[in-house]
């Protein structure tokens, strides 16, 4: 029989990374970090440095949301240990070991390095509770094409796309455009936040398009405009799913870039969005049937279109989104009538008890 544990659990938060979403995750960590219980949670500042390097961080939270956590002091060399029989972070004191002991590891990193996979192997190796998506789904709802072919075969309506390993696949782009007509998006088909996406208008910007695409990835994915506006879904749990409401994102011109994302200069979100109830029910649920069918876990945002028709089409799922207190995640689920810090309350519990 399992004993209720009173003492305060101790919460590894990860931020920062090897990543171009390097300074979206210190934002996020630290809108984390200032809401999460600390009458029930101890968090274990973890950071991540733009080189890829571990350290055990004790310093302010404002330092991480300004990037001077790594100038501040307090950072000591640190690993999670592989030993599964010893969920701890091994601190490197100079020539002295210390131990941490961890009930769950909180991954707030974006990108590559971080959100893909990488980071939840290493904590599911060690064995200890993930808050958030496993390394199966984290790979695959970064991959856009493998997600977009999981979820058209799930019944899901995906944009035509198609995904070139080269930039001498210029050939075949400018077909490809040309048959689903233009705008098109170019995209990296492994990033985040909105990098390296351009919508092309024209067949004189495309080949820089796809030369941008490829600074970011090794392959690049073209996809066809989808008319409508996007819509979103906060979604958390594992086996039983609990939805955010469904929110809106207007624009005024262009798409969501990563400009309009952290700025929303040009553009509005509207929670709960500007639809009928039996429309936004319909996305909730079409939200919770691809957020299974990719084998998502503990909370996730699915993100989709509505056309003018009514029909929705998945765009896609971000595993780890925003978390500042001005993201779209914690807007839907606020809206829904969860607090930030009950939020991140049932993401951390969802995990242990998983």
């Amino acid at each position: 029989m399992c004993k209720l544990d009173k003492r305060t659990k101790n919460i590894a938060v990860i931020f920062g990374g090897c990543s171009p979403e390097y300074s979206v995750s210190l934002e996020s960590a630290s809108a984390v970090l200032k809401n999460l219980d600390t009458k029930r949670y101890n968090p274990v500042m973890v950071g991540i440095s733009k080189t890829g390097d571990w350290f055990y961080y004790t310093g302010a939270i404002d330092a991480i949301q300004n990037d001077k956590w790594l100038e501040s002091g307090p950072c000591t060399p640190a690993v999670i240990s592989p030993n599964r029989s010893r969920h701890e972070l091994i601190v490197l004191e100079n020539e002295v070991v210390r131990r941490i002991e961890l009930d769950a590891v909180l991954p707030i990193l974006h990108g590559k390095n971080g959100e893909d996979g990488t980071v939840q192997g290493i904590v599911q190796a060690a064995g200890i509770p993930l808050a958030g998506c496993g390394v199966l789904s984290s790979a695959l709802c970064m991959d856009k094409d493998r997600a977009h072919r999981l979820a058209g075969a799930a019944g899901v309506r995906v944009p035509k796309s198609l995904v070139l390993n080269s930039v001498s696949d210029l050939k075949i782009a400018y077909e490809f455009a040309e048959t689903v007509g233009y705008p098109v998006f170019v995209k990296p088909v492994k990033a985040g936040s909105s990098y390296g996406i351009t919508k092309v208008q024209t067949e004189s910007t495309l080949e820089g398009a796809i030369c941008g695409a490829f600074e970011y990835d090794n392959e690049v994915i073209l996809e066809e405009n989808i008319d409508g506006f996007e819509v979103g879904c906060a979604v958390l749990g594992t086996n039983e799913l609990t939805t955010g409401e469904v929110d809106e994102i207007e624009l005024s011109n262009g798409f969501f870039d990563f400009t309009e994302k952290y700025t929303l200069k040009s553009s509005k979100i509207y929670v709960p969005a500007r639809i009928s109830n039996e429309k936004a029910e319909e996305i909730k649920m079409t939200a919770k049937h691809i957020y299974k069918t990719l084998g998502c876990q503990v909370f996730a945002r699915v993100d989709m279109f509505l056309t003018p028709e009514g029909e929705i089409v998945f765009n896609e799922i971000n595993t780890i989104p925003g978390f500042t207190e001005h993201s779209r995640y914690p807007g839907m689920m606020k809206a829904a009538g969860f607090s930030f810090k009950e939020i991140l309350t049932r993401i951390i519990e969802n995990s242990i008890e998983e």
